[in-house]
């Protein structure tokens, strides 16, 4: 099953109607390298105008630019990354970060692992993983641009993210998805309800796994930008009830993750995700989780 009425109609039965997006560029600051450099005000000299995007705290979105916001001197020093604004929320929802140790599973090509070591101040200590080589060439890039010095990267799939034999007191678990139509005019016509169906099998996979490596008291941050619930509240629900794992609430943009879908209840926990519809960003859903605490 595919196609864009297809999905529409899907939307429909999930309470929201169709709305052509906002494609709007945006960036964020790295504090790191940036703290005292009034950087929105450098920027405007440049030609580039910025926004506050009210719902992050470092992020802005690009309202006018003369020039490539991807090739000023500011950009190359590492003074700030272009990152989609709803892809800066996921980093964004973890407690006290500093001297911690943190999983990013599913890194390349590395805006969400140069947001944590910025979070983080570069210290403590970041273990990266992703399956392409291919890709890790660019995070290799990204990471040196933007001067992250507690990062280690490995050429590894998620789904064997125990063989590091440690643990994690955070883990980040941004998952390869479906992606949406937000960024991709042709989605709604290339994507088929397989494809839903396989990659939600493979998020449950590297669920399956990394959890093995969260501490006790630890934090998990799961994000996909799809808007389909097989890769969202279903595998929350799963997740709550076979990996035991609880769903914490959390502040952001959006609204509550779905209870019902298509006709299927699920457990009330997942009310505590976020499911982003593209309206004021591209479509988005976080969800952030902790071990059920030992009696």
């Amino acid at each position: 099953m595919s196609g864009k009425q297809f999905f529409l109609y899907r939307y429909a039965e999930l309470g929201w109607k169709f709305k052509e997006p906002p494609l709007r560029q945006s960036i964020r600051i790295n504090l790191t390298n940036a703290k005292t450099k009034n950087l929105p005000q450098r920027l405007k000299d440049l030609g580039v105008e910025v926004e506050k995007i009210p719902f992050l705290s470092t992020g802005y979105w690009v309202t006018k630019s003369k020039v490539s916001v991807g090739a000023t001197a500011e950009y190359l020093l590492g003074m700030y990354s272009v990152q989609e604004a709803a892809a800066q929320i996921p980093a964004s929802l973890f407690t006290a970060l500093n001297g911690k140790t943190v999983l990013d599973a599913s890194a390349a090509p590395g805006g969400k692992t140069v947001q944590l070591a910025d979070l983080m101040g570069n210290s403590g200590a970041i273990i990266a993983l992703d399956a392409s080589k291919q890709r890790l060439v660019a995070m290799a890039n990204h990471l040196e641009r933007c001067r992250v010095s507690d990062t280690i990267v490995y050429n590894l799939d998620a789904r064997q993210a125990a063989t590091l034999n440690r643990s994690f007191d955070r883990i980040l678990l941004d998952v390869p998805c479906s992606g949406n139509f937000a960024s991709d005019s042709q989605w709604l016509y290339r994507r088929t309800l397989a494809d839903i169906q396989r990659n939600s099998k493979v998020q449950r996979e590297i669920l399956s796994e990394t959890v093995k490596c969260l501490a006790s008291n630890g934090e998990m941050v799961y994000s996909t930008c799809s808007l389909e619930p097989e890769e969202d509240e279903l595998n929350m629900d799963w997740a709550v009830k076979n990996l035991g794992l609880q769903i914490l609430h959390i502040d952001s943009i959006g609204v509550n993750g779905l209870t019902e879908v298509f006709g299927r209840k699920l457990d009330s926990q997942v009310a505590n995700c976020r499911r982003i519809w593209p309206e004021e960003t591209q479509g988005f859903f976080v969800c952030k989780l902790r071990k059920v605490p030992m009696p």
